[in-house]
């Protein structure tokens, strides 16, 4: 008698362990697919991993798989090897770290082949017609606009929304004269017009794209190290050409959904091949048929956030991580996965070379390179006529500020105002004043959730939490002592905003934040707005610190430049020289000089020494030499165990139970050179309602470390304590808050 086969299959549940079940006849299984099976009361969709005829629970006990979804694996035999390396090395449950690299349709078993999209189309009549013969059907005329300015001119139904409530019914009216057609054709992906003719390189980008070129094949990983407008993605798209020319596809990963509508468009001019956008800003029908096209070899380019480095290739040929250094690659919840060196490691898999581009490389990456990991390449010099800026330290000590804004920054605008070109004026913290204040009895606006003040909005004269999103009416006067006078501390960039408004009445001014940009599609047309010359002044936060090209601007202010100095987290004197390197280097991007004035209380801090010469190396060099010597990152390993409860001390004594265990593992497995720190409370404990603390491991070496974590975590899991708080294991945490 022939067994019945026995598939071992994840499924999307907490437990870090796959479940036996049988595959009864006429079905067949291979690794890689999804099934339907049988959980408890549920029915669960899960993923095969591997397939046997033995198990530890007798055949009697085992349930048989109620459906296969799949003739093809939904994941490739690398792609699945590159995920069950990832959840063993973030120890994360397999099943839920599958799921998470699947679009939400196969999620919930979805057909692999995703629905063609209905799409309007401007047909020929559509395109000649005189949209004043219109007259009054202001939503028509929009939509025949939109039309006429899409790709292609077709529209998907998410595209419309934003035009009017009532855009089905002028469609619908457009499609009866004609003017419009429905299809069920996609979108396509490909450039509208022949590519454009590549520029020239210089001779550091020609050597960097010759160097990869020949890798082309095997692997390797190159760190591409350009100062900021070097021109490195003129290098990705030499590369990335070579790649379609044989036939493969190339992965490019960016950090920031921001960045995507800039680069989307490049690669599209210069392209003669389907290029595809996965990031969490597209609805979920769009994101199913990017995947679908991506791997069904559609696409030869898939240019998205981080979740895209999960994305199915059918022919693998290059990875590219723009702004590597960044700290949006890794997942801060649930799956806490960094999708740069799970692009390392998948392409050491499929044997092709991976690119790690940035001006201000993380400083691992950095040691890396040194170490022989990756391969070194340097852009030294900016691209073409354009030279690095001047920057210019504003000691706050010596110099008066009008809401936040020094005199000499002030007068720094009004020149490039007159002379036709652009500022950019940068502060990382959105809102109007962060600190609402009483000057009678001192009382200040705190979150009654969080460990925080509440940040003063003018415009809805609303206080908010940037922590936990609460929201409160501003109170009239002091709800402490009753005194009127309330005043704001300190500025956000609705106050800059304001103030530059104020000084320059005749300037356009844009803001680009959090709160300016929630609405779908409105950054793509700021920035589109920058290009075309309309904005006079950019006041933004971080969202225009990266990777645009704005050719006009020739100065940047930054405000508040001393925000992580001081900080409790080792690596954000990193953080905030790499955040002000990129923004310095928006300036003087073309032919124009371009200056930074950074506005200061402690200009006589070494840091800024490395600053003013554009010295990242030498910034470097001394932040690596105080890690060594505190035997930090990267020449040890943290990981983070974390621990929050609505009860103050719960989450701290689950943590004093959970470092016993450890130390317990530690002896039995003779793990040396594991430290095991006290558990504390976060730097911010109170957050949302619930108390945070925090635990501490480190090791020189990575296998004790995690021979350490796998058994810890067996003892966790399985303690009744463990359920009385929520906890969370963080692996090579970017910081410690």
């Amino acid at each position: 008698m022939i067994a019945t086969p026995i598939a071992r299959i994840a499924v999307p549940v907490p437990r870090r362990q796959t479940f036996d079940f049988l595959v009864p006849a006429p079905l067949s299984v291979r690794p890689g697919v999804r099934v339907r099976v049988p959980f408890g009361a549920r029915r669960l969709v899960g993923v095969v991993i591997g397939i046997g005829t033995d198990s530890e629970l007798p055949v009697a006990r085992l349930k048989p798989v109620a459906e296969v979804l799949d003739l093809q694996p939904v994941f490739p035999p690398k792609l699945l090897a590159t995920l069950r390396w990832a959840a063993d090395y973030y120890h994360h449950p397999l099943g839920e770290v599958l799921a998470t690299a699947l679009p939400v349709p196969l999620r919930r078993g979805s057909q692999v082949e995703p629905r063609r999209a209905q799409t309007y189309c401007l047909t020929e009549a559509g395109l000649a017609f005189d949209t004043t013969a219109l007259g009054r059907a202001a939503v028509q005329q929009r939509l025949l606009a939109l039309l006429r300015a899409a790709p292609w001119h077709r529209l998907q139904p998410e595209q419309c929304h934003h035009v009017s409530p009532s855009w089905h019914r002028a469609m619908a009216a457009l499609v009866e004269k004609r003017l419009v057609a429905i299809d069920q054709a996609p979108v396509p992906s490909a450039a509208a017009m022949p590519p454009a003719s590549p520029v020239t390189l210089n001779a550091a980008q020609r050597a960097a794209a010759q160097t990869i070129l020949a890798s082309l094949g095997g692997y390797q990983s190159f760190l591409l190290h350009g100062i900021t407008g070097s021109g490195k993605t003129e290098v990705y798209l030499r590369v990335v050409e070579s790649v379609i020319e044989r036939g493969q596809q190339a992965l490019v990963l960016v950090p920031e959904i921001a960045l995507t509508p800039q680069l989307i468009e490049r690669f599209r001019q210069r392209l003669d091949a389907a290029v595809v956008v996965l990031h969490s800003g597209l609805s979920v029908s769009q994101r199913h048929q990017a995947w679908w096209s991506a791997c069904s070899g559609a696409a030869a380019v898939v240019l998205g956030t981080r979740s895209a480095v999960f994305t199915p290739l059918q022919h693998p040929g290059v990875f590219i991580v723009d702004e590597e250094h960044d700290t949006s690659y890794k997942q801060q919840d649930g799956f806490r996965y960094h999708a740069r060196d799970l692009a390392l490691y998948r392409a050491k898999l499929e044997g092709i070379p991976v690119i790690l581009g940035s001006a201000t490389p993380a400083l691992e990456t950095l040691t890396n390179a040194a170490n022989g990991r990756h391969r070194g390449l340097a852009l030294p010099a900016r691209a073409g006529a354009a030279s690095l800026p001047r920057i210019h330290l504003l000691d706050l000590r010596r110099t008066a500020t009008d809401d936040g804004l020094s005199m000499p920054l002030i007068a720094a605008i009004r020149q490039r105002i007159e002379r036709n070109e652009q500022s950019l004026v940068f502060l990382n913290r959105r809102g109007y004043a962060p600190v609402l204040y009483c000057c009678q009895c001192h009382w200040h606006a705190r979150c009654p959730r969080c460990d925080a003040k509440l940040t003063y909005h003018k415009r809805q004269h609303q206080l908010r939490c940037h922590h936990c999103g609460h929201q409160a009416s501003a109170p009239p006067s002091c709800p402490h002592c009753g005194h009127g006078s309330l005043i704001n501390l300190g500025e956000g960039t609705q106050r800059i905003e304001e103030s530059l408004g104020t000084l320059f009445p005749q300037a356009t001014i844009l803001r680009v934040d959090r709160d300016t940009t929630r609405r779908k599609g409105h950054l793509e047309k700021t920035l589109q707005r920058v290009h075309e010359g309309e904005a006079d002044i950019l006041v933004g936060t971080q969202l225009l610190a990266k990777g645009h090209d704005f050719p006009n601007v020739t100065l940047v202010g930054v405000i508040n430049a001393d925000q992580g100095l001081y900080s409790v987290d080792f690596r954000a004197a990193e953080h905030l020289f790499q955040q002000i390197i990129q923004v310095a280097g928006r300036a003087g991007r073309a032919d124009k000089p371009g200056d930074v004035l950074i506005q200061t209380w402690y200009p006589a801090h070494p840091y800024f020494e490395s600053l003013l010469a554009h010295d990242y190396a030498g910034f470097a060099e001394i932040t690596l030499t105080e890690r060594r010597e505190a035997h930090y990152p990267p020449y040890s390993y943290f990981v983070l165990l974390r621990a929050e409860s609505s009860q103050k001390r719960a989450a701290i004594g689950f943590l004093d139970f959970a470092r016993e265990q450890a130390l317990q593992v530690t002896q039995q497995t003779r793990s040396k050179g594991v430290l095991i720190m006290d558990p504390v409370p976060a730097p911010m404990e109170k957050r949302a309602g619930r108390f945070r603390a925090q635990l501490l491991v480190s090791a020189a070496h990575r296998r004790p470390l995690h021979r350490v974590l796998t058994s810890w975590l067996q003892r966790l899991e399985h303690s009744p304590r463990s359920r009385k708080v929520r906890w969370s294991l963080d692996v090579d945490p970017v910081d410690l808050y």
